[in-house]
């Protein structure tokens, strides 16, 4: 077996642990919680990820995606081994097990430690000297749980774990050190709670579109103000990207203001969406996707900045009239149903309203000069089911201008609903 043990840095907080756990799921189902530390095996993960270094450096990689630091890492046949080497790491990693742990201080064990000052006055210092020791006589002056854990470190015992099992849903809760009055500070304590998501995602290999972080107003609050506030994130595609979502949540928080100073957060993902990696750049030279901003996340950013409705997205639709074939919805607009092409040539850009055109002798358009048929008519007569308003009776032509290149140019036939609007217009530009 190959057990390695993964712990957080002393000064992070307790909830980096689960975060932690979370993480090692996405490399093997057998995760457990050891004392202080989080251990898994990862025997039957050793080949699919390439090897223990790869899967090391693999694990810090995306430990540092989701902003989780990671502290003393140790690899060893058995858990309490891993534990004691990641809490003492030796001076050399080489050799057997049994010479390794006999190196090893006290205090690499908890069940020794917990003995050090009588163990101390006996003469031991280490785990080797220890071992030593008649083990009748240790039982008696000890118990039977001293023993018992220097043979499952050593091997000689099988160890009992009860594997962790990620939920089926993220709600985590996050209480306040001291009672926040103004939104924007509740980013700091936000990161933490948004830590333990990414890695609770990256262990399903999914992302979310839509987050909720809540807040329990304080006790002393005024009768007129709610017990509780909330705000909702919603991103445009799926993603666990730490960074994209803690610069989306500053946006939202630097704009929210607090009824009531608040002294409990909450972050919820209701829904979790299957989430496929990228593939790596086929380009030479490093590439950090954390650098990288997409054209979604500054999007987010700006629709939070500027409000709702003020930044747009084009939607096509299938109509054959020019200037009805896109309409233009606050973004983010649902997903775009797919549409069959235009049949015919389309200009790049739309000349609104139209610009009316001279007609020479023969009663042929000119702009800036004479014009040269390239295609047409292509004729358009669409609209009645909206009206006199919307009906169009046209044809369009592809012209040629020595000034102007390509144009989109249509006569207007006469109808129905508009009997005497006729005459030639300039109606869009080919790039």
């Amino acid at each position: 077996m190959r057990w390695l043990c993964l712990c957080c840095p002393p000064e992070a907080p307790a909830s980096d642990r689960d975060a932690l756990a979370w993480l090692a799921l996405g490399f093997t189902p057998r995760v457990a919680r050891l004392e202080d530390a989080v251990v898994a095996e990862v025997s039957a993960s050793l080949r699919l990820f390439g090897g223990a270094r790869a899967l090391r450096q693999r694990l810090q990689a995306q430990a540092a995606l989701t902003g989780l630091a990671l502290g003393a890492l140790a690899w060893a046949p058995t858990a309490l081994a891993s534990l004691a080497l990641a809490r003492c790491p030796p001076a050399s990693a080489q050799g057997r097990l049994s010479e390794r742990l006999d190196a090893l201080p006290l205090r690499a064990l908890s069940a020794a430690h917990a003995h050090h000052a009588m163990l101390a006055r006996l003469g031991c210092q280490r785990l080797g000297e220890l071992r030593r020791l008649p083990r009748p006589a240790l039982a008696r002056r000890f118990g039977p749980a001293l023993l018992t854990a220097l043979d499952q470190a050593y091997g000689d015992l099988p160890e009992v774990h009860t594997w962790l099992v990620l939920p089926e849903r993220f709600d985590a809760r996050l209480e306040l050190p001291y009672r926040v009055e103004h939104a924007p500070v509740l980013l700091h304590f936000a990161e933490t709670l948004l830590r333990q998501l990414c890695t609770f995602l990256a262990a399903r290999h999914a992302g979310v579109r839509t987050l909720r972080l809540g807040w329990q107003h304080d006790a002393m609050r005024a009768r007129d103000v709610a017990g509780s506030g909330e705000l909702t994130l919603a991103t445009a595609d799926t993603t666990r990207d730490m960074r994209r979502l803690t610069r989306l949540l500053a946006e939202h928080l630097s704009r929210t203001t607090l009824a009531a100073p608040a002294g409990e957060i909450s972050l919820s993902a209701d829904t979790v969406l299957p989430l496929q990696d990228s593939s790596a750049s086929l380009l030479p030279g490093p590439s950090d996707p954390l650098e990288r901003t997409t054209t979604h996340a500054l999007l987010e950013r700006l629709s939070v900045r500027l409000g709702a409705g003020r930044v747009c997205e084009g939607r096509l639709h299938e109509d054959h009239r020019l200037d009805h074939m896109q309409s233009w919805q606050p973004w983010p607009a649902p997903p775009a149903i797919a549409r069959r092409r235009p049949c015919g040539p389309q200009p790049t850009w739309l000349v609104q309203p139209p610009q009316p055109l001279r007609a020479d002798t023969r009663e042929q358009p000119t702009c800036c000069g004479p014009l040269t048929l390239i295609s047409g008519p292509h004729r358009v007569e669409a609209g009645w089911w909206e009206g006199q308003g919307g009906m169009q009776a046209r044809d369009y032509f592809v012209y040629r201008s020595a000034a102007r290149g390509l144009l989109w140019v249509y006569h207007e036939r006469p109808s129905s609903t508009a009997p005497a609007s006729t005459g030639w217009f300039l109606h869009g530009v080919f790039a």
